[in-house]
This record gives C-alpha cells, sequence and structure tokens, in this order.
C-alpha cells in the first residue's frame, strides 16, 4: 500500500512527458505491427524501444532523466508479471498432464541457454566478468541481473543481453519453430518462454492462449531453476 502511495504522490505532481513519450511510441508500434500483418520481425517492443532511443539520442535528454518521468511503466512490471497467472490457471488441468515434460524442457532449454552464452563468450576471449554477465541471458531481467551479481557478473550489461535476447526471441522464435514444424502450442509456448522470458511470453499471448499459458510457466519455472542452480554450479567450475 505505501508503494502505491508513493506512485500516486509521484503521479500527481511530476510532468508526464516521459510517460506519455512511452505511451505513443507503444501506440505506434502497434500500429506499424498491425499494418505489416503481425509480422513476428516487426516486434512491437523493439520498434518502441528503437523509437523512444531515437527521441532521447535527437533531443539529447539522459536516460535517467526519461526513467524519472517514466517509472510508474516499471512499477507495473511487477502487476503485469503477477497477471500471467491467469492465463496459466486457465489452462491448470492441460499443464497439469504436461507438468513433467513442461519441467524436463524448461530445465534443459535453460542449461543449453546459459551455456550458449558462456560458450560465445569464452570463445571470444571475452572478460569473465562478461562471461558471468551471458550465463543467465534467457531469464527474465530482475532476476537475471541478481544472478549475475551473484556469480560476478555485470547486472547492467546482463539487462541489455537480456533485453536483446527477448526481443530476438520474440521476432525470430515463431519462424524457426515454423521451419522445425513445430506444431503444438504447448511446446511452443515452452520454446518462447525459455528463451525469449517476458518478451517472448507476450507474443505467445498474442498468438494462442494455450501457447501463452505455457509460456509464462517457462519463464517462471526457468527464473527458478536458473537462480537456484547457475551460482552453485558456478562456484563448483570456478573452483
Amino acid at each position: 500500500m505505501n508503494e502505491l502511495a508513493d506512485i500516486w504522490v509521484y503521479l500527481a505532481r511530476e510532468p508526464l512527458a516521459a510517460l506519455a513519450a512511452t505511451l505513443v511510441a507503444w501506440l505506434v508500434a502497434v500500429r506499424i505491427h498491425d499494418a505489416c500483418g503481425q509480422h513476428p520481425l516487426t516486434n512491437p517492443v523493439l520498434i518502441a524501444v528503437a523509437l523512444l532511443a531515437s527521441g532521447l539520442l535527437a533531443a539529447g535528454i539522459p536516460y535517467r532523466d526519461y526513467f524519472a518521468g517514466a517509472q510508474f511503466v516499471h512499477f507495473l512490471l511487477g502487476p503485469a508479471t503477477v497477471a500471467l497467472a491467469v492465463p496459466l490457471y486457465r489452462q491448470i488441468a492441460l499443464v497439469r498432464r504436461s507438468a513433467a515434460a513442461a519441467v524436463a524442457a524448461v530445465v534443459t532449454g535453460g542449461a543449453f541457454a546459459a551455456a550458449a552464452g558462456v560458450a560465445i563468450a569464452l570463445s571470444l576471449s571475452a572478460a569473465p566478468e562478461v562471461t558471468a554477465s551471458l550465463a543467465p541471458r534467457s531469464v527474465t531481467t530482475p532476476v537475471a541481473m541478481g544472478i549475475a551479481e551473484a556469480i560476478g557478473g555485470l547486472p547492467s550489461l546482463t539487462a541489455v543481453v537480456v533485453i536483446l535476447s527477448g526481443i530476438v526471441g520474440a521476432a525470430l522464435g515463431p519462424l524457426v519453430l515454423d521451419l522445425l514444424k513445430v506444431r503444438d502450442w504447448r511446446a511452443r509456448g515452452l520454446a518462447m518462454g525459455t528463451a525469449a522470458h517476458g518478451i517472448g511470453t507476450a507474443r505467445a499471448l498474442s498468438v494462442n492462449a494455450t501457447a501463452g499459458a505455457f509460456s509464462g510457466l517457462a519463464m517462471g519455472l526457468n527464473a527458478l531453476a536458473t537462480a537456484l542452480l547457475l551460482p552453485l554450479l558456478w562456484r563448483l567450475l570456478a573452483g
């Protein structure tokens, strides 16, 4: 309740130019996405980020100043994440029947994603901090930043990599799944949630309710498994 009161005080007194710019950028991005037949490569998140970044650079506005005015959107990330439980609950019978396979798929996919990030960093002779920053790249941003800090990575770099991974996964994931002829909506959802976390889940929800439910499940399970296991494995391998 205190957080809600603080947000209300903020909205009542602060200029809302940054918040308005964020909403306008998102609406424009959605219009472009719809005009292109909702093609995966015209992901609204990617377009909105590009529009906002271009505007900030053109106007010479520091990101810190922008965020100070748009932090209400950041506050809504929490309720939005909790709201993912709604489609999951609606598909609970199907989830129960597929629980064992879903857990196995998410753990395997999360492990592969972490290994791939580390392998890329090592192949490029990256610094240890960079390598640690890439390990949790497929986990949702707040959790990934905490994991990166725990294993000696750079949380800010991890945040950028996670967001880029989500955008690329949401844009290219459906195309790759189509090429591989993966038709089962449960499998498609698990793949999107594991590889592209929240952004991929938003994409899955816009296409199919079952895919969205399983994507939300995969995002949560992947975050939990990675947060518990990656720091332990990292210490064992480092030792």
